[in-house]
């Protein structure tokens, strides 16, 4: 599944804008007093205005496999890097990926991570260029395991096969594209910030078919 866009609410879009060019490196597309848009990799990444929602997200951005440790240095020298125990990244051996987790301006917490099984790999420097995609965006539920079974009966997602489904957490999609479902309250990781549901929009592919969800 190859995610084509995403659009989330911000109450910020100047900071947002300042942010994502300062830390990310990445320049506005389209800027104004109501939606904001990048380019990252070949997802659209948008932020549209909201009013005192203050809105959190969690969404995740491939890198290639032989910039990892590149993209951790390029993203902290400009902002802090939240930390996974008493590490600054997290090892997935079940999904064979690495990651690294940070905070943009409106508290969402991104994550930069590479998936050894896509065999991704870049002959420049690590720059804004170098991402890949937006590779994951959370979902909230009150009902996980009927999302999840939705998202298969409507969509075709499958059930990622490297991440057992529960009740309160389940990961559909395969290595190039996921949606993160957890169950509402639960602690986006690696923080104790509780999931909570904000409108998500996103156009997907898969299996040459393209997808359109908005929560």
């Amino acid at each position: 599944m190859n995610i084509i866009e995403v659009e989330l609410l911000s109450d910020d879009l100047s900071a947002t804008e300042k942010f994502y060019k300062k830390v990310l490196g990445l320049s506005a597309l389209s800027s104004g007093k109501e939606v904001l848009y990048f380019q990252i990799g070949y997802t659209k990444l948008i932020f549209r205005k909201s009013e005192n929602m203050h809105p959190v997200y969690h969404f995740a951005i491939d890198v290639p496999n032989n910039r990892f440790t590149e993209a951790l240095r390029f993203v902290k020298d400009k902002t802090a890097i939240i930390p996974v125990g008493a590490q600054e990244t997290a090892d997935f051996t079940n999904w064979n990926a690495e990651s690294f987790y940070f905070f943009d301006n409106n508290g969402n917490i991104l994550e930069c991570i590479t998936r050894y099984p896509n065999k991704t790999y870049s002959t420049e420097p690590f720059s804004s260029k170098s991402f890949i995609s937006v590779s994951e965006i959370g979902l909230v539920s009150n009902n996980v395991p009927a999302l999840a079974d939705l998202l298969y009966k409507t969509e075709g997602i499958p059930i990622y096969t490297r991440q057992p489904r529960s009740d309160n957490f389940t990961v559909s999609g395969d290595d190039e594209g996921l949606f993160i479902i957890a169950s509402k309250g639960r602690d986006w990781y690696p923080t104790h910030i509780k999931s909570q549901s904000f409108r998500t929009r996103i156009i997907f592919m898969h299996q040459d078919i393209i997808g359109h969800i908005v929560r």
